[in-house]
């Protein structure tokens, strides 16, 4: 570590996104070997919900409503993800995964989760929280 903790900061921050775009490579090949892995981030969001107003989408990943189109698309000819009318207004659709992405999707991440829990085995469970705590706090202060 150098003398300023900033520098430091910054440096181990590219050095996770480095690592973490291997990992998320990794991971999509697991899901579908034609996946595009700027495709996960929208499948994360997925994941965790029955389904999902591509307004909301947009505003969650931050995307160009075009980009958020094509990776929908991309997604929807792999059999990952599905368009479905809004029960709520007529003109807007919702996006779903289908039973197939969430079955590979779970698949992976249960994998990861368990890589993560053998990785940190070791730490103290009280130094795990913590670093969760400070990086919900980095991510809260850099929004």
């Amino acid at each position: 570590m150098g003398p300023d903790p900033i520098t430091d900061l910054e440096a181990e921050l590219v050095d996770i996104w480095r690592r973490g775009r291997i990992q998320i490579r990794d991971r999509v090949r697991a899901i579908h070997p034609k996946l595009d892995p700027t495709c996960y981030p929208l499948l994360v969001l997925l994941s965790r919900n029955d389904a999902v107003p591509m307004s909301a989408l947009l505003a969650e990943l931050g995307l160009e409503k075009s980009t958020l189109t094509r990776q929908i698309d991309s997604v929807v000819r792999l059999g990952l993800v599905e368009r479905h009318p809004d029960p709520d207004d007529a003109r807007a659709r919702v996006v779903a995964m289908t039973d197939t992405g969430r079955a590979r999707f779970d698949d992976v991440a249960l994998a990861a989760l368990a890589e993560w829990r053998d990785q940190l085995s070791r730490w103290d469970p009280d130094d795990v929280r913590q670093l969760a705590d400070l990086l919900r706090r980095l991510a809260e202060s850099t929004t």
